[in-house]
């Protein structure tokens, strides 16, 4: 703490262990570039930065290395730095499956800034996905992610995957009654299970829908 900017950076550089992780800790920009240019900066050190650096730009370097930006370690720790730009964030989770954007963004590890740019990059490739994914990621979770996807719809090749479907949680016929959004011909087919007419509930939430017909 006591040495100056440029002598820490300088020492980063070249730093060997226990001196190298040392520094992953030091709050300067200029350091975090040095140790990335060090040789022996290795996963270890890698994690340690993406827990610990507050500034967007070191964390910008750090993501910018493919080696350091795909370990699972690493993605793990950049999702509880409250620091993580989100243009980083977006160019790491956007080819993930809307299922894993989820799971960022209802994470209690994560800060509510990172659950915020989750939510976002969720509702946009939402609109991008094929309608087996879009399927696929509202009976995976229950429907638990519509009341993220309010204003947005459903394509009909994945509303056709929806109603071939037997339904049997009560939990996912509810959410889907509460979307908005639902579209007509799967809110018809959630009237027709057996399950809707033995409760009345469901029955009632299902008839009072904007879309029922």
């Amino acid at each position: 703490h006591g040495l100056g900017l440029d002598l820490r950076a300088a020492q980063a550089q070249a730093a060997v262990e226990p001196e190298l992780s040392a520094f992953c800790f030091d709050p300067a920009l200029e350091v975090v570039r040095a140790l990335l240019e060090n040789p022996r900066t290795g996963l270890v050190q890698a994690r340690l930065i993406a827990a610990h650096h507050r500034t967007a730009a070191g964390l910008e370097l750090l993501g910018a290395r493919g080696a350091f930006a795909n370990d699972a370690g690493v993605r793990r720790a950049l999702l509880q730095n409250p620091l993580l730009p989100a243009g980083l964030y977006r160019r790491l989770w956007a080819p993930r499956r809307l299922l894993e954007q989820f799971l960022v963004a209802t994470s209690r590890e994560a800060p509510e800034q990172v659950r915020a740019m989750a939510r976002d990059l969720m509702r946009t490739s939402f609109n991008q996905r094929v309608g087996e994914e879009r399927a696929e990621f509202i009976l995976a979770t229950e429907g638990r992610c519509l009341a993220s996807l309010v204003g947005l719809t459903l394509d009909s090749h994945a509303t056709a995957i929806l109603c071939r479907r037997t339904y049997t949680s009560t939990l996912l016929v509810q959410n889907l009654a509460r979307w908005s959004a639902a579209p007509p011909a799967l809110i018809a087919h959630l009237r027709r299970q057996d399950l809707v007419k033995r409760n009345p509930v469901l029955r009632q939430m299902l008839e009072r829908h904007p879309n029922a017909t």
